[in-house]
């Protein structure tokens, strides 16, 4: 099989980290007999060095006739003073709604290697757990209304939070079918004690829910989740969140399973375009050093295999080898133990390909 796949690089370690994905999909090229086509587009800061805005339009076009897109991480301080509409983060909303990618699935998994890495107690880490959190994300108070005004107290800053029945309806589908293949669990978050869009959003969750009789579906406030994610993370299979909810819950769930440095991320729409990226930031401050983790970026390639490709084998083979490396102690710096010899981006990258 053939495939076209965007390359947004981003800033920081976003270069080195997709380069390493990409190493990682060429070994699987060879192995399975595809090709790869990798094409580069500017996107971030990157792109506002070049070109002078964070989303060229060629990168938007250049996705759009791509058969998926692999995103590295935007942003950093050389352009925390620009205005708002020109930030770096700015592209990623951008490109989410040029690509219609209304659904983020951001699986967090202990690996048994790795229990001694997990902050929370012994007794809660042995105990592992599995959770795919499924956030919608091309609605809410990311895109809402906003800007200023004056209030009761002179100046004040507003952003609003909206739901339509449809944007809920089709999020909670993708959560309903997704945990069919799980275990048939389905947590939906919201704070409907004190929110209209969340009462909006549970009213059409149970909806929904009667039309899928064999998963169990059940309510949770986002506070509790918050603390139900340290306390017991085990009891939780799928978790439905709006977009705000979701981004805040999903960086808790990354470094409950030991590092950020391990957590993919799809984003999908309703056609079998995606874009796959990992969960973490930029990490300016050590970009060009060579001690990224790359498992995260390799582990979303993984998942664009198989959400985007239909390619379960080849994305098993991947996941396969970095369960490989990690049960057989090899480390980067962001999950060794302190005073432990720890692998480079290339050389973990290296040990990844070579069980592949």
């Amino acid at each position: 099989m053939k495939y076209e796949i965007a390359l947004l690089r981003g800033d920081g370690i976003g270069p080195e980290i997709v380069d390493s994905a990409v190493r990682v999909l060429k070994a699987i090229a060879v192995k399975f007999g595809h090709e790869f086509i990798f094409t580069p587009y500017l996107i971030g800061g990157a792109a506002i060095d070049e070109v002078g805005v964070p989303l060229p339009d060629a990168t938007v076009e250049g996705c759009l006739r791509s058969d998926s897109v692999l995103l590295g991480a935007v942003g950093g301080p050389k352009w925390d003073t620009l205005p708002g509409n020109l930030r770096p983060e700015k592209a990623l909303l951008g490109i989410r709604k040029a690509l219609g990618l209304f659904t983020n699935l951001r699986p967090a998994r202990l690996y048994p290697a790795l229990k001694d890495s997990c902050p929370l107690r012994e007794s809660v880490a042995a105990n592992g757990f599995d959770i795919m959190i499924v956030r919608e994300l091309t609605g809410g108070i990311y895109f809402g209304d906003r800007g200023y005004r004056e209030g009761k107290y002179g100046e004040e800053a507003f952003d609003t939070e909206c739901y339509s029945r449809f944007e809920i309806e089709r999020i909670a589908r993708v959560a309903f079918e997704t945990a069919k293949k799980r275990r048939s669990k389905v947590t939906s978050i919201d704070k409907a004690n004190v929110l209209e869009t969340s009462r909006l959003w549970r009213k059409t969750v149970h909806e929904l829910a009667a039309e899928y009789a064999d998963v169990e579906c059940s309510d949770m406030l986002v506070d509790n989740a918050a603390m139900q994610l340290v306390k017991n993370p085990a009891q939780f299979d799928v978790v439905l969140t709006s977009n705000m909810f979701g981004d805040i819950l999903s960086d808790e769930a990354s470094q409950i399973t030991g590092s950020i440095g391990l957590l993919p991320s799809a984003s999908l729409s309703d056609n079998t375009r995606g874009m796959y990226e990992p969960i973490h930031g930029s990490a300016p401050d050590i970009a060009g050093k060579g001690i990224a983790n790359p498992i995260a970026t390799i582990l979303s390639a993984a998942m664009m295999l198989r959400y985007s490709f239909s390619l379960s084998a080849e994305a098993d083979a991947i996941e396969n080898a970095v369960s490989s490396v990690l049960n057989d102690g090899l480390r980067t710096a962001d999950i060794a133990a302190k005073g432990d010899p720890f692998l480079t981006t290339a050389e973990m990258t290296d040990a990844i390909t070579e069980r592949i």
